[in-house]
């Protein structure tokens, strides 16, 4: 069953020299769950941050903090940003050998943990891990940068795990991740998203406009719910 629609501003597209302020302006606008974009320049084509610096943010908010892993080896960086404060973590499937041991892993640590499928990541490759994860992730760009646009495809991918999810009768978040926007959000909840990463769309007109953003972003389809606990 879909859930109320939550937003992930994704802290790739904000004030890099102000962090601490960014993650605290979006807490206080109303944001569900920071996201944290973490590439090593070998997975994707891009270079980003460390568990130090998720270990600095933790006391900025109270939010669950959602480690994006775009790293290969993944399993020592799961246990590092474990470790550091994420609440979740989130790996792919090409990442490292064994799905389901690094998922096994990151449970074991007392951490929720989620899959991420790139576009051509077929949506068969959730299905060995249903049982076991708390989150899908929808990449609807290719993983390295932000600001790209949403792929059209991915909305029928979404469609198509909101039904799995659908059948396996579990909880389980559908998050979406890349070229979220106004008009991007709407259709991704309609095909089933409950969780939308928004970096560019969340962090454009400084801190005061954070709050309408977001709003604006799970208003298109919030279906009446609170969203989830504070941390």
């Amino acid at each position: 069953m879909q859930q109320p629609v939550r937003i992930a501003p994704s802290i790739l597209a904000a004030d890099f020299a102000r962090l601490g302020e960014e993650v605290r302006a979006v807490t206080a606008a109303g944001a569900d769950a920071i996201h944290i974009d973490v590439m090593d320049g070998h997975f994707v084509p891009n270079l980003t941050i460390g568990p130090d610096i998720v270990r600095a943010l933790r006391s900025h908010s109270d939010l669950p903090f959602e480690a994006h892993l775009m790293v290969a080896p993944v399993d020592e960086f799961a246990a590092a940003f474990a470790a550091a404060g994420a609440d979740l973590i989130i790996v792919h499937p090409e990442a490292g050998p064994h799905l389901h041991r690094t998922i096994q892993r990151i449970k074991a640590g007392g951490k929720k943990a989620g899959v991420a499928l790139n576009p051509a990541t077929p949506v068969e490759a959730a299905v060995a891990v249903i049982d076991d994860v708390d989150l899908i992730l929808v990449m609807s760009v290719n993983p390295g940068f932000g600001g790209q646009s949403f792929i059209e495809s991915q909305f029928d991918k979404i469609a198509r795990l909101r039904a799995l999810i659908d059948a396996s009768g579990r909880a389980i978040d559908l998050e979406v991740d890349g070229g979220i926007n106004f008009d991007t959000a709407p259709r991704a909840i309609a095909a089933g998203a409950d969780l939308l990463v928004a970096g560019t769309a969340t962090f454009t007109g400084g801190a005061e406009a954070y709050a309408d953003n977001i709003r604006r972003l799970r208003g298109h389809g919030d279906n009446g719910g609170d969203g989830p606990d504070r941390r």
